[in-house]
């Protein structure tokens, strides 16, 4: 099983700990006996932080694994896989740590597991520099099921920064084989809807005040559509610690989703946290793609996974996009072209076609 090592540059391109979640995954699934080196070396703080580690030490539990250097501050991992397993998987990052991200370097792999899985993950659910929780479920579950397999995702607890303490259960059946999908059909704006959350000692007023904002903002640009922005006090047992944002969701006819989203920091005053949320589904939606840019890089892995054709249409291509295409060429040995949309309503904007023939991974189990 195992053959030659792939060996990974983590400080090229993104240079984060994307490079790392990618990596891992496909090395996971592939069975490649894989060394990361240089991890997150531009970053002000280098190397492993507790998020990385906690998600290298889920995915080595889940496939039984041997997984050397992998402490807080490492920059040089060497991973040995082995056969992926289903069954309960914790991942506890200890701090504010994203849950999110956890999600996003284990369940490609548990698709492809023996038998059904639970990942019970600790950490923030409303983290700054990574998907909220409300962008994952409302978000990228009901896109990325269109691949062909479904993921139930249980809040149990909200976690804030600094001290996290969030946990979420998120229970997903393997699949034989991924469907590739296709995403280059926006329609027309539809819906537009959000929540505005505080939780612990902050006022129910702040979640009023960013909701508000946010309305005023999008009322400028869209005038016709009814704005459903809901304010919300988490209950005190399902939020651990204080914190404030928002997301809103604009959905389309044919059901394409976007979001805005902004978490509040001390000292910065509710209006500005509504807006900038506004602001960033405004903008997502001004480019013609059919994905916003959060979900582009998300979508990478499985496109490179399913069997066929996958076609999405998109803004500007990110850099985390670019690295994630990169990677999957690099260790997944998948297809990707990119090129600017020929459509006639994009041609005066920034808008691309991303193309991916998948390596049609199936599942050994199944």
């Amino acid at each position: 099983m195992a053959g030659q090592r792939v060996e990974v540059d983590g400080g090229i391109m993104e240079g984060g700990g994307q490079i790392l979640r990618v990596s891992t995954a496909l090395s996971c699934l592939l069975g490649l006996p894989l060394r990361v080196q240089k991890i997150r070396a531009g970053r002000s703080t280098p190397g492993l932080r507790p998020q990385h580690l906690s998600g290298l030490e889920m995915v080595r539990d889940l496939c039984d694994g041997q997984l050397e250097g992998a402490e807080i501050g490492s920059t040089e991992i060497v991973f040995t896989p082995e056969k992926i397993k289903g069954g309960i998987h914790t991942a506890d990052t200890k701090t504010a740590g994203s849950v999110c991200l956890l999600m996003q370097v284990s369940m490609p792999c548990v698709l492809f597991a023996a038998s059904p899985s639970e990942l019970r993950l600790k950490g923030g659910t409303n983290a700054e520099m990574a998907p909220q929780i409300d962008y994952t479920a409302m978000v990228f579950k009901p896109i990325v099921e269109k691949f062909g397999f479904q993921f139930n995702c249980d809040i149990k607890m909200r976690g804030y920064y600094p001290k996290g303490g969030g946990e979420v259960i998120v229970r997903m059946s393997p699949v034989k084989q991924l469907n590739p999908i296709n995403l280059t059909d926006r329609g027309s704006v539809t819906k537009i809807y959000g929540r505005a959350f505080v939780a612990g000692v902050l006022p129910f007023k702040v979640a009023k005040d960013m909701a508000a904002a946010a309305v005023r903002c999008i009322r400028k640009e869209i005038r016709d559509l009814y704005v459903n922005i809901q304010p919300v006090q988490e209950p005190k047992d399902q939020a651990f610690g204080n914190g404030n944002g928002i997301i809103i969701i604009a959905e389309t006819s044919t059901g394409c989703l976007f979001a805005g989203s902004s978490l509040g920091k001390r000292g910065v005053n509710a209006d500005k946290v509504g807006i900038e949320a506004a602001e960033m589904l405004l903008a997502n939606l001004r480019h013609g793609g059919a994905v916003d840019e959060y979900l582009q890089d998300q979508l990478i892995i499985f496109m490179a996974l399913a069997c066929g054709v996958s076609r999405v249409k998109t803004g500007p291509v990110t850099l985390h996009t670019q690295t994630a295409i990169h990677f999957a060429e690099q260790l997944a040995k998948a297809k990707f072209s990119v090129k600017k949309s020929e459509d006639e309503e994009d041609a005066s904007k920034d808008t691309y076609i991303i193309e991916c023939q998948g390596i049609g991974m199936t599942n050994p189990y199944l």
